[in-house]
C-alpha cells in the first residue's frame, strides 16, 4: 500500500505481529518501562530470553514504517537475532511524524538509549555489549542516533545494525528512482521524509541526524552492519553509507542481497535468499559480541 496523508490511516491500524505474537513466536518476556522524554513520556518493551539469569547482550531495537507508523511490537528481526545469542531486546516507542517531525523522533530514541545504557544492570543487559539495531526507516534513526551519540555523548556501542536503512531524503541515487510495484515506493519514500522534514525536505536546513546520508565524516561510529536488496529504493544511499564508513576508516561490513526488495526477508523467510541474509546478520552478530568479550 502506497504511503500518502490518505492511507496512514490504516497503515498505523495495521498492528500485525502485536504483543502477543511476537511472545508466541519467540520465548521471551516483555515488561513495558515508561520514562521521560523530551517532551513527553516514552515507553518501552524490555524483551528478555525465558530463563535469563545474569547480565547478557542487548539489543536497542528501532522499528520501521517511513517515520510515520509502526510501534514497538514491530520487533521480529531483533528477537530472531537474539534468539540464539540470549539477548535482551529494548524496543523503543519513538513519536511519530507528521504530528511530531524531525527532530522528535530522533530525540527519543537517542533520550531512550541514554536511559537503557544507565540502567543496563537492572534490564538483564551487559552495558558493553549494547548493540543499536533498526531497519527502514528505524535503521535510518539507528545511524542518526549514533551520530547522536558521537557527537553528543552516550555509551560505547559495540555494533550499529542498519537493515535496509532509509538515510536520504534528498533521493538522487539511480536507485531512488525504481519504478514498478516495490514494497516501498518512490512516492511513499517522498510522503515520508515530507511528514518528517516538511518544507526542509532537499534543502541544506536539513541535519544529519535525520538524513544520515549527509554526513561526509564518519568517523566514530561501532562497528556497522548493512545489509539491504538489489531491488531496493535504498540500494545506493546504502552502498554509499558503507562507502564513507570506510573512507573515513571505519568498520563496516555490507551485503547487497540480489533480487531482493524491500524487506524481502521478512516477506518470505523461508527463501534460500533470506536464509542467506539471516545468516549473515548471526554472524556479524556472533563476531561483535565476541570482540565485546574476548
Amino acid at each position: 500500500m502506497e504511503l500518502t496523508e490518505q492511507t496512514l490511516p490504516e497503515s498505523r491500524a495495521f498492528k500485525i505481529p502485536g504483543r502477543e505474537d511476537l511472545l508466541r513466536l519467540f520465548p521471551f518476556t516483555e515488561q513495558e518501562h515508561t520514562i521521560a522524554g523530551p517532551e513527553s513520556q516514552i515507553i518501552l518493551s524490555v524483551f528478555t530470553p525465558v530463563g535469563h539469569e545474569t547480565a547478557g547482550p542487548g539489543i536497542f531495537w528501532i522499528h520501521g514504517g517511513g517515520m510515520a507508523y509502526g510501534d514497538r511490537f514491530s520487533a521480529m528481526p531483533a528477537l530472531r537475532l537474539a534468539l540464539s545469542a540470549g539477548a535482551t531486546v529494548v524496543s523503543v516507542e519513538y513519536r511519530l511524524a507528521p504530528e511530531h517531525p524531525d527532530p522528535a523522533p530522533v530525540d527519543d530514541c537517542y533520550t531512550a538509549l541514554l536511559w537503557v545504557s544507565e540502567h543496563a544492570e537492572k534490564l538483564g543487559i551487559d552495558a558493553h555489549a549494547l548493540v543499536l539495531a533498526g531497519s527502514s526507516a528505524g535503521g535510518g534513526l539507528a545511524a542518526g542516533t549514533a551520530l547522536r551519540v558521537r557527537d553528543h555523548g552516550g555509551p560505547d556501542l559495540a555494533g550499529l545494525l542498519l537493515l535496509c536503512p532509509m538515510l536520504d531524503d534528498r533521493m538522487h541515487t539511480p536507485s531512488s528512482r525504481m519504478a514498478g510495484d516495490l514494497p516501498w515506493s518512490r512516492s511513499s519514500n517522498q510522503t515520508g521524509w515530507r511528514m518528517l522534514l516538511g518544507d526542509r525536505v532537499g534543502t541544506d536546513a536539513v541535519s544529519i541526524y535525520a538524513a544520515p546520508a549527509r554526513a561526509t565524516d564518519l568517523t566514530g561510529l561501532p562497528p556497522t552492519f548493512i545489509d539491504v536488496g538489489s531491488v531496493d529504493l535504498f540500494r545506493d544511499e546504502d552502498v554509499a553509507f558503507a562507502s564513507t564508513i570506510w573512507a573515513c576508516g571505519g568498520d563496516a561490513e555490507l551485503h547487497v542481497w540480489p533480487g531482493g526488495t524491500h524487506g524481502f526477508e521478512e516477506f518470505a523467510p523461508q527463501a534460500a535468499l533470506a536464509i542467506d541474509t539471516l545468516a549473515a546478520r548471526d554472524r556479524w552478530f556472533t563476531r561483535i559480541l565476541a570482540r565485546a568479550h574476548p
